[in-house]
């Protein structure tokens, strides 16, 4: 009986020094594996608002020739600045957006300051 006791004591001595927690290398070993899905991940996310900003000056692009082609297919001339569009075919926003990075020329529209 004494050496079970002894034995279910020493047990019990022997759990409470365990401490519960991660390793030194363990947490190493955590902090590599974040670093390597860095490393991956965010010149990922960079270019991706570039390619987004391009995307949507390509969208602009391409609405602002289609009121260009209808604001000629409703039988007026071809426009010669975009403010001949603001109205019935542009808005006011548009119009000044458009003349920030666009210009109209012979019914094309084209980048200002193409990359």
């Amino acid at each position: 009986m004494k050496k079970k006791m002894k034995k279910y004591l020493l047990n019990i001595l022997a759990k409470s020094r365990r401490q519960e927690g991660f390793t030194l290398i363990e947490m190493v070993v955590v902090i590599a594996i974040i670093v390597i899905l860095m490393v991956l991940i965010v010149p990922n996310m960079l270019n991706q608002k570039e390619k987004a900003e391009t995307r949507t000056s390509d969208a602009f692009k391409t609405t602002l020739q289609t009121q260009v082609e209808m604001y000629k297919d409703d039988g007026h001339d071809t426009p010669s600045k975009f403010e001949d569009l603001q109205g019935e075919f542009l808005t006011k926003d548009q119009v000044k957006k458009a003349n920030k990075s666009f210009k109209l020329e012979n019914g094309k529209v084209t980048e200002i300051n193409k990359k």
